[in-house]
């Protein structure tokens, strides 16, 4: 399982935008991606503040939807909203959630060149705290 808490601020003025951006990523995640398990965004209570929190059945599954076509396309427009990005990775608490737990997955292999930069440079970093109040 992989699942991140993704922080967003957007650049004055490009709100509606950004809203029109995430509809389309939500029907083209939910459309084409089968390792999703939940995927959504929320307006924050700060101006200009957003939330997405995004989880697929691993590591790869993540990967897969940040080299898909549909956030391929998009992440230029993304580069041009976005002010600030926080990603979180978070786990879920053991039965308060239906969530299988958040694990690191190096790439295939025979992966492609996008794939292996993507895996490194959106690692999943697993909190040490999370094992010592136990799984």
């Amino acid at each position: 399982m992989a699942t991140l808490l993704a922080h967003i601020t957007v650049r004055p003025g490009t709100e509606a935008e950004f809203e029109a951006l995430a509809r389309t990523l939500y029907d083209g995640t939910h459309a084409t991606e089968t390792a999703v398990r939940h995927y959504e965004y929320w307006r924050g209570a700060e101006p200009r503040t957003y939330y997405t929190l995004l989880s697929f059945d691993d590591h790869r599954g993540f990967i897969a939807h940040q080299t898909s076509d549909h956030h391929e396309t998009a992440s230029p427009q993304l580069g041009r909203m976005i002010e600030g990005l926080r990603l979180e990775w978070v786990d879920p608490v053991p039965g308060a959630s239906a969530l299988p737990s958040t694990r690191m997955q190096s790439a295939r292999p025979d992966a492609d060149p996008l794939t292996v930069e993507y895996t490194d440079r959106y690692a999943a970093v697993v909190a040490e705290w999370w094992q010592a109040v136990g799984q």
